[in-house]
């Protein structure tokens, strides 16, 4: 069992969300660690009119934990990452995003998973907690379910996010940008992921570590998916390195798609939208490759 000095850094990046902030430092202020670990906080605010300071301030000043503010006044999700990065401190870096919230024993079971296994890092489940009734398609299509794995199972570069993970800050040894500001609309976390694993790190799953994420009202309109989709498209395209093979497949698919989608609505609006989000997926691509970007900026 790893030596009961080791310290956990949990960094946060928020941007204009002081509520739900406020939610994760109260839960996290409830974190068990048998006596195995200590840890910190970091919040790096990506608002440059520090929307997050008086709440970070306020815990500061209640809490027993340590916790740093910092700001990073560019709008880009990778440059307040690596922000947040510059600040912590410890031999691990965890990542939860500001609008999810922690079981007690999260921290716990991502360190003795990822002690145990002997990996690089270890990721696990974010569940949806809806705020207010959701619509049924939403549900029936379960459009904000991720998948799971059993604990223990290596992950694909692909089923990597940083919404609930923790690492061994050592592998970042070297590197000088963790996060490329080029996806700083998202998709950066996937390219982190894509490289450490190609440089030979191993990360596993660990389902018992679990946190739930708040879906306002707000992200459940069917253009919200829409505009996610055509983004995730454009993110992805800048990432692949095999972008012949994949604009192909997307020629392929959009037209199959199209076609389908009005077959697809006679047997339900869920997956109508399921698919038809899995369309907006290659459009995103494909315009991408014209130099055609319609959604330019990242909703919460």
């Amino acid at each position: 069992m790893p030596h009961t000095t080791s310290h956990i850094c949990v960094c946060i990046c928020t941007y204009k969300r002081p509520l739900f902030l406020r939610h994760l430092l109260e839960e996290l202020k409830g974190q068990q660690t048998q006596g195995l670990f200590t840890f910190s906080i970091v919040v790096a605010d990506n608002d440059q009119s520090e929307s997050a300071k008086q709440v970070v301030e306020d815990f500061i000043a209640a809490a027993p934990i340590r916790a740093i503010y910092c700001v990073e006044p560019r709008q880009n999700i990778a440059l307040a990452r690596n922000k947040a990065l510059e600040n912590a401190k410890g031999e691990f870096v965890a990542f939860i995003d500001d609008d999810e919230f922690p079981t007690a024993d999260w921290l716990w079971n991502l360190f003795t998973a990822c002690s145990s296994h002997h990996v690089a890092g270890v990721l696990g489940p974010v569940r949806p907690n809806f705020t207010h009734l959701a619509p049924g398609w939403l549900i029936k299509g379960r459009l904000d379910e991720r998948q799971t794995y059993e604990t223990g199972h290596v992950m694909d570069w692909r089923q990597s996010r940083t919404g609930n993970v923790l690492f061994k800050k050592e592998i970042l040894d070297g590197c000088s940008e963790p996060f490329r500001p080029q996806f700083g609309t998202g998709g950066e976390d996937v390219d982190f992921f894509e490289r450490m694993m190609k440089s030979g790190f191993v990360f596993i799953w660990c389902k018992e570590a679990s946190v739930l994420e708040e879906v306002p009202q707000s992200r459940c309109t069917r253009m919200y998916y829409i505009k996610r989709a055509l983004l995730r498209g454009r993110n992805t395209f800048q990432r692949e390195d095999r972008q012949v093979l994949s604009i192909g497949k997307s020629l392929i698919a959009l037209p199959l798609y199209g076609l389908a989608l009005p077959v697809l609505f006679v047997f339900g609006h869920h997956h109508f939208m399921k698919y038809l989000i899995k369309w907006c997926d290659h459009a995103g691509k494909l315009l991408a490759l014209i130099g055609v970007n319609p959604v330019k900026v990242r909703e919460s």
